[in-house]
């Protein structure tokens, strides 16, 4: 009788901090290396704020409105591409079959993964808020570091849905396909090009289930409001509960490879 081999398998649900920090410093290596991503991930939003700002030169006022809603909006989307197509390259590449074959676990491959986007989306948020408040002069009544919170956890939202959107794509192609079903329709509904209370009763309804419509309220609170509303306490909230729940579902419906 010929004995098997064992088989070594990390629950889904445990968490080892020194695996999820061993597979955030691979991710981060591998991205020191890819200038084009970094570029997308720190670069672009910043040189849409300055076109922005220039677009709407004869208008401050309405820089200041759209300025702080896509403070959120810019953070959530890059990050949303650049996760989904990285994390689908690790898949198609065999390398997420390799590293589960080891000692990790689901979440710590996903733990993994948002702590080093993570990282990146404190730069990110960093930049595009400084940028806006001390460089463009974006008027806000608010704490500017109450800004820096939201967008990061925005951006943090952006890396939890590309993350689990991965999951249901067979080519990087695929993943850019989805930003028209998961980004697309949030973008629209937010209340970025008119408040959320004019909609459609039923476009009203379904913007108070998406996401981004209260990371745009969370920046709209910080523009008009000195201190710390509970509305937006709320907002960031949920934004944050967002995140946690996707990136949960995320780990939950990780393969191995793409068939």
């Amino acid at each position: 009788m010929t004995a098997r081999p064992a088989t070594t398998t990390a629950p889904v649900g445990a968490l080892n901090p020194t695996r999820t920090t061993a597979t955030a410093t691979r991710v981060l290596r591998q991205l020191r290396h890819d200038p084009r991503t970094i570029a997308l991930l720190l670069l672009i939003p910043c040189l849409m704020l300055v076109l922005l700002r220039y677009v709407f030169d004869g208008s401050p006022h309405t820089f200041d409105n759209i300025g702080a809603s896509l403070l959120g909006i810019f953070p959530l989307i890059t990050m949303f591409l650049v996760t989904s197509i990285a994390t689908l390259r690790e898949r198609t590449s065999g390398t997420l079959e390799r590293l589960l074959a080891m000692p990790l676990g689901k979440a710590d491959l996903i733990a993994g993964y948002a702590l080093a986007f993570g990282i990146l989306a404190i730069i990110q948020s960093a930049l595009t808020t400084g940028l806006a408040v001390w460089f463009l002069g974006l008027d806000v009544t608010g704490s500017p570091w109450l800004l820096l919170l939201v967008a990061l956890l925005d951006a943090l939202l952006g890396t939890a849905l590309g993350l689990f959107v991965s999951a249901f794509a067979a080519s990087e192609f695929q993943a850019v396909q989805f930003m028209p079903a998961v980004i697309f329709p949030q973008l629209l509904l937010c209340g970025l090009f008119t408040p959320r209370s004019q909609m459609h009763p039923a476009l009203e309804a379904v913007s108070d289930v998406l996401p981004m419509s209260y990371a745009v309220d969370g920046m709209n609170e910080v523009l008009h409001h000195t201190d710390m509303t509970a509305t937006f306490v709320r907002d960031v909230l949920i934004v944050a509960g967002c995140a946690l729940l996707v990136l949960t579902l995320g780990a939950a419906t990780l393969r191995r490879r793409t068939a």
